[in-house]
């Protein structure tokens, strides 16, 4: 026995993990989409990273417990609205029966893996998904605009599958970089105008509230973000009031 469980131990468990994080890959290859689904790798090793594991497995767990009607998903900007956001959460958007479910690092892949991936099982049953990501898509690789509004779209066809009463609203890309030519923010920007053209206005809707962060002249300051990327912890300020008239607009009941 004690052999047995060396051999599970050493051998079987890691190829059941590998065999486990390839399905959700032939599937997607099945389905034609241009983005592969992935849970976040290690650029040093190539292995699932472990925070990343972790965190994702937390997130699972919250929504799995059910208790909301918004879910907030997206990357480290989403993430964050548990730290340097907290306390405009709890002011403003937990009221209304919301939660968050953002990773840091996320590109559209690992997003689309996380909601094939537990996200949206148990008793999630969110009547509204709050989406923003693709930022990493630009920031780690320059990804196309076409790639990374593929991967969002994904990643819209996998709520609608799994939760088809669920309205979904897609925040435009927030505003990078300090200058309105910066390279990184018109990759963005070009995506956005791909995006923009999945929301149908019935089921999906599309919201670009991007001009809250930058000055007349499209300025991103650093008050506002710091390494011109990531909000201060006022600015989620920001982003609260410019998405709950949003919201409200998709869910009346929450005025």
């Amino acid at each position: 026995m004690a052999v047995f469980l060396l051999l599970m131990k050493k051998y079987i468990a890691p190829i059941a993990l590998a065999f486990a994080l390839l399905l959700p890959v032939v599937a997607q290859a099945q389905k034609g989409e241009a983005t592969k689904p992935e849970p976040q790798v290690s650029a040093r090793t190539g292995a699932v990273s472990v925070s990343w594991w972790k965190r994702h497995a937390e997130l699972v767990e919250r929504a799995q417990a059910g208790g909301f009607d918004i879910m907030f998903i997206g990357d480290s900007i989403t993430h964050q609205w548990e730290n340097k956001g907290k306390a405009v959460w709890a002011e403003k958007l937990a009221p209304l029966g919301a939660k968050p479910f953002g990773i840091g690092g996320d590109r559209t892949e690992n997003l689309l893996w996380r909601l094939q991936w537990g996200l949206l099982d148990g008793k999630a049953n969110p009547k509204l998904v709050v989406m923003m990501i693709g930022t990493n898509n630009t920031g780690h690789r320059m990804d196309r605009p076409s790639d990374i509004a593929a991967g969002v779209k994904a990643c819209i066809n996998e709520i609608q599958e799994r939760k088809p009463s669920a309205k979904i609203l897609v925040l435009a890309i927030f505003p990078r970089g300090a200058q309105p030519d910066d390279e990184k923010r018109l990759n963005n920007e070009a995506a956005n105008k791909l995006i923009q053209k999945l929301a149908d206005g019935k089921k999906v809707y599309y919201a670009d509230i991007g001009k809250a962060f930058l000055t007349k002249d499209g300025v991103l300051e650093k008050s506002v973000m710091p390494d011109l990327l990531h909000l201060t912890s006022d600015s989620y300020n920001l982003w609260a009031d410019a998405v709950i008239p949003e919201i409200q607009k998709i869910m009346p009941s929450k005025k």
